[in-house]
C-alpha cells in the first residue's frame, strides 16, 4: 500500500534520525529562539523597511559580498524579477539570458513573461554550468545574463574558477550586465576557496537567499550599486514587497547566519566522503561524482515508487528518514533524489549511513506495488 503525502510527512516527523539537511526545529522552538535572540540584541521592529535591524543586516551582507548596497526582500522570486526588469529598462531591451534549468523558467509560472513581458533566452546545456562558449553561441543582444551558482538541477555543479572568470570577461566584452542567482552562493565558497566578495566580483547584481542554506523563515537580499538598489526599493514597493514589519524574517536569518556559514566547509567535506561511499553500492550513482557543494543528486536503479515505498518502510521500522522525494529519472526504470548535506549528516559516519542506503536499494527491488 502506498502512503499518502500526509502519511509520509508524519513518518518523517516521527523519525529519530533524519539524513537530509540541517536540523529543523518546530515552529514553537524556532519562535522561542527568535524571541530570545531579539531580547538579547534589543531588536525593535522595522517600519516599512526602515529600522536598525534591517539596515544593519543589509549592510552586513553588502560588506560580505563586496557590493555598495543591499535591500532585504520577502522572496527571491521578487528580487530576481526586479533585477531583470531593471536591467531590461536600463538597456531598453526586453530580453535576457538564463540557464535552461533556471528557477525563473521551471518554478515561477513564467512570471517574467506574464508580468513583465520579458523574453528569456536559454543559454547553455541543462546538464552543466553556463560557460563563456555558451554565451558566445547566443547571437542576440541581451539586457543581462542570469548566472546560477551552483546549478541545482545538475546536482549542485559549479564552473571552475577559471571558467567563471572567462564567463565574466565574455559578458563584459559584449556589454551584458551580469546578475547572479546566488540562492546557494553560501554553499559555493567552500569549493572555490575564495571569499564571497571575490566570487561576486564582476557581477553587477546579486541575489542571495536567507532561508536556503541559512535557515531563516523566509526572505532574500538583492545587491548592487547605490543607484541600482535605490531603484530596486521603488520596484519592491510597486510589487507589494515593502511589508509593514520584516523584522521576523530578518531576525531569524541574522540569528542563524554566522553559524551556518561556519559549517559549510565541513558540509562539503562530508558530502564528498558520503558520495564516495554511495558509489561503491551496486545500483546507486551520484551526480556529480565528486560533489562541488554540499548537495548531490543520487540515482537508483529502481522505480521511484518502489524507492519511496522502501524509504517509508525503513522509516516505519527503523525510525530513520533516508531521503526526501524520489522522482523518475530520464533513464527508464531509474529514479533520482536530491540530497542536501547539513548538520544532520555531520554527526553521522559512513558506517552509520551507508547500510540504510544499501537497504533502500535492496528493498526497492523486492517490493511489489
Amino acid at each position: 500500500m502506498t502512503n499518502t503525502n500526509l502519511q509520509r510527512q508524519q513518518l518523517r516527523k516521527q523519525s529519530q534520525v533524519v539524513f537530509p539537511g540541517f536540523h529543523s526545529p518546530s515552529p514553537a522552538e524556532e519562535f522561542r529562539a527568535i524571541a530570545a535572540w531579539c531580547e538579547a540584541n534589543n531588536v525593535e521592529h522595522d517600519v516599512y523597511g526602515e529600522g536598525e535591524l534591517l539596515s544593519g543586516f543589509e549592510q552586513k551582507i553588502a560588506t560580505l559580498l563586496g557590493k555598495p548596497a543591499a535591500v532585504f526582500m520577502p522572496s527571491g522570486v521578487m528580487a530576481q524579477l526586479i533585477a531583470v526588469q531593471m536591467w531590461a529598462e536600463q538597456s531598453a531591451l526586453p530580453r535576457f539570458g538564463l540557464h535552461p534549468t533556471s528557477h525563473l523558467i521551471g518554478h515561477e509560472e513564467q512570471a517574467y513573461q506574464a508580468l513583465l513581458k520579458l523574453h528569456g533566452v536559454p543559454v547553455g546545456n541543462r546538464l552543466t554550468p553556463m560557460l563563456a562558449a555558451d554565451l558566445d553561441a547566443i547571437k542576440q543582444d541581451l539586457a543581462c545574463l542570469l548566472v546560477e551558482l551552483p546549478i541545482r538541477c545538475a546536482g549542485g555543479q559549479l564552473p571552475s574558477w577559471e571558467q567563471l572568470q572567462a564567463l565574466k570577461d565574455k559578458a563584459r566584452e559584449r556589454d551584458i550586465a551580469l546578475h547572479m542567482d546566488g540562492a546557494r552562493l553560501w554553499e559555493s565558497r567552500a569549493f572555490y576557496g575564495k571569499t564571497y566578495a571575490e566570487i561576486a566580483d564582476g557581477f553587477d547584481s546579486v541575489y542571495v537567499s536567507m532561508y536556503k542554506g541559512i535557515g531563516g523563515i523566509a526572505g532574500a537580499v538583492l545587491l548592487g550599486d547605490e543607484k541600482f538598489i535605490a531603484n530596486a526599493r521603488i520596484w519592491q514597493r510597486r510589487m507589494g514587497g515593502t511589508l509593514v514589519h520584516q523584522s521576523p524574517m530578518v531576525a531569524s536569518a541574522a540569528m542563524h547566519f554566522d553559524a551556518r556559514l561556519a559549517q559549510m566547509d565541513a558540509c562539503l567535506q562530508r558530502a564528498q566522503a558520503l558520495a564516495e561511499g554511495l558509489q561503491a553500492l551496486p545500483g546507486i550513482r551520484v551526480n556529480p561524482a565528486i560533489p562541488q557543494t554540499n548537495m548531490m543528486h543520487i540515482y537508483f536503479d529502481a522505480h521511484h515508487d518502489k524507492v519511496m515505498a522502501a524509504r517509508d518502510k525503513i522509516a516505519e521500522e527503523e525510525k530513520h528518514w533516508v531521503v526526501g522525494t524520489v522522482q523518475a529519472a530520464e533513464v527508464p526504470g531509474w529514479s533520482t533524489t536530491e540530497l542536501y548535506v547539513g548538520d544532520n549528516l555531520l554527526a553521522l559516519s559512513n558506517a552509520q549511513v551507508l547500510p540504510y542506503f544499501k537497504r533502500l536499494i535492496d528493498d526497492s527491488r523486492s517490493i511489489n506495488l
